[in-house]
């Protein structure tokens, strides 16, 4: 029997390209492809691009490059572009970029197999054409959910497969396979955006907002925490629409103690909160539900009303502050971060020093600032009154000075807190010195900072610890794990 062809997915970009990735490896795998973690080590590489803006964009085609640069001196033969980024631009990718020898879109994940079979073979399959993906749903969210069906889309794969399909599963297997053994996993939520954000592309290439079943993201839950996974996190364009297309705007309110109270699953997080679509039901089940974490990743973009409004979006300093005074009087622990545009094209003096009286007063756990940049095909990339760049350049290095001040304070303030802490990693990699890592409920995967365990040495990964916090590093903190010692000595010993 000849050894079977090698892929190996390479994934940039967010939480939901990661789900992405995950469903084209359990797609492969079903369909007799052996799944390799180093691309070198694979026959084909498989790059899942961003295309969000310009700098995750370039690091896409890097990472495309890089991967080509395996052909001259290893395994790999070939490489193939799929995600944001070959969606968003197809063809003009393909012609920009000869060296990937395929740029699939999302129409071709379905047939992921026989796609990469023709490249390998050394057949030609035609880069896809873009289209904008908002016209492939009916305008009514209400008649999404049958119209679906039809469209392509990625992560919504169903949570009752044939059996066999998702090796060493049960009978609720995803169409997913996990890439690594991380305790934390993301699931899809729901797909696209019916927000009109002047700056923003991500709608045309992600499509219209459509939730999935219930039963989908419970059924994939559960498979989850039988691969042992301990937290998910819930992820889309737009966690606060849930629903809205199945009838029922506060489907989430009901579903977050569902998966809750999944066996094994010991944290539920959920990312992508939309300031204005902010419910009192909703951060009432967030900072009251047992094992759902209070984190709030609020898109607030700006604080100024002028600039708010030229990014077709809602809100002001005031009610962004008493958004977070409500928050934190149910859970004054509650973990808060948001990113930034600055040099929004007419933003004034005024405007970026309204931005700077919200930071300073918002106490907020971590902070992303972004210069802003066109993105072709957005109204705001029409816009007058478009900023130099040096002055883009001069407010962003101004507002993230700022924004790293006001978030080493905020973890300062948290110095005597106990915090729960999952352990992450057991100090056993060669980068990590015996240090054992985590993080506490505040604290979302790569982008919030992390918590350094001081004497929890043989603590295993998966494990949530109790912890006070004793000093911080930055954003991150070192804690001290409570009534834990004498476990942690019996765990190393063995």
């Amino acid at each position: 029997m000849p050894d079977r062809r090698t892929v190996a997915l390479v994934t940039l970009g967010c939480a939901r390209n990661e789900v992405d990735s995950e469903e084209l490896a359990g797609r492969l795998e079903a369909d007799g492809w052996q799944l390799v973690e180093d691309a070198e080590s694979a026959d084909v590489a498989v790059v899942n691009t961003c295309g969000f803006v310009e700098a995750a964009k370039k690091d896409s085609v890097d990472a495309l490059l890089e991967a080509n640069d395996l052909k001259e001196h290893g395994r790999t033969q070939a490489v193939v572009a799929v995600g944001c980024m070959a969606e968003r631009y197809g063809k003009e990718l393909a012609q920009a970029l000869p060296e990937a020898d395929g740029v699939l879109g999302f129409d071709d994940y379905a047939d992921i197999s026989d796609r990469l079979r023709t490249i390998l073979g050394g057949g030609i399959h035609a880069s896809h054409t873009p289209r904008d993906r908002r016209k492939l749903l009916p305008v009514s969210p209400a008649e999404r959910q049958q119209a679906g069906a039809d469209v392509a889309l990625p992560g919504h794969g169903p949570a009752d497969l044939p059996e066999g399909l998702a090796p060493a599963s049960g009978p609720r297997a995803p169409l997913r396979r996990r890439l690594g053994n991380s305790p934390v996993a993301s699931v899809k939520l729901a797909s696209g955006c019916d927000r009109r954000c002047s700056f923003c592309a991500i709608p045309s290439f992600r499509g219209s907002f459509i939730s999935r079943r219930p039963s989908d993201v419970l059924g994939e839950t559960r498979w989850l925490a039988e691969q042992g996974v301990k937290e998910i996190m819930l992820v889309s364009e737009n966690n606060t629409s849930y629903g809205k297309d199945l009838g029922d705007i506060r489907l989430l309110d009901t579903l977050l103690p569902e998966l809750a109270a999944v066996d094994g699953i010991e944290r539920v997080r959920v990312s992508y909160l939309q300031p204005a679509e902010m419910r009192p039901d909703l951060i009432q089940v967030l900072t009251s539900t047992e094992k759902v974490v209070p984190y709030f990743d609020l898109s607030f973009q700006h604080s100024a009303p002028a600039v708010l409004r030229a990014m077709r979006r809602f809100g002001d300093t005031d009610r962004f502050l008493g958004l977070l005074e409500t928050i934190r009087a149910k859970a004054p622990q509650a973990g808060v971060r948001s990113n930034f545009i600055v040099g929004f094209p007419g933003e004034s003096e005024g405007d970026l020093a309204e931005l700077e009286r919200f930071l300073t007063g918002a106490r907020l756990d971590a902070i992303g600032v972004f210069g802003y940049s066109d993105e072709e095909g957005t109204e705001a990339a029409g816009y007058e009154e478009k900023l130099p760049e040096d002055v883009v350049a001069e407010r962003l290095a101004r507002v993230s000075r700022l924004a790293e001040e006001l978030t080493a304070q905020r973890a300062d303030e948290r110095i005597g807190e106990t915090v729960e802490v999952l352990v992450e990693s057991d100090g056993h990699r060669a980068d990590e010195e015996g240090e054992v890592y985590g993080r506490a409920a505040h604290q979302a995967p790569e982008t919030d900072g992390q918590v350094r365990l001081s004497g929890g040495a043989g603590l295993r990964i998966g494990r949530i610890v109790e912890a006070k916090v004793v000093a911080t590093e930055g954003v991150d903190l070192v804690a001290e794990p409570i009534g834990v010692s004498h476990e942690c000595h019996e765990e190393a010993g063995r």
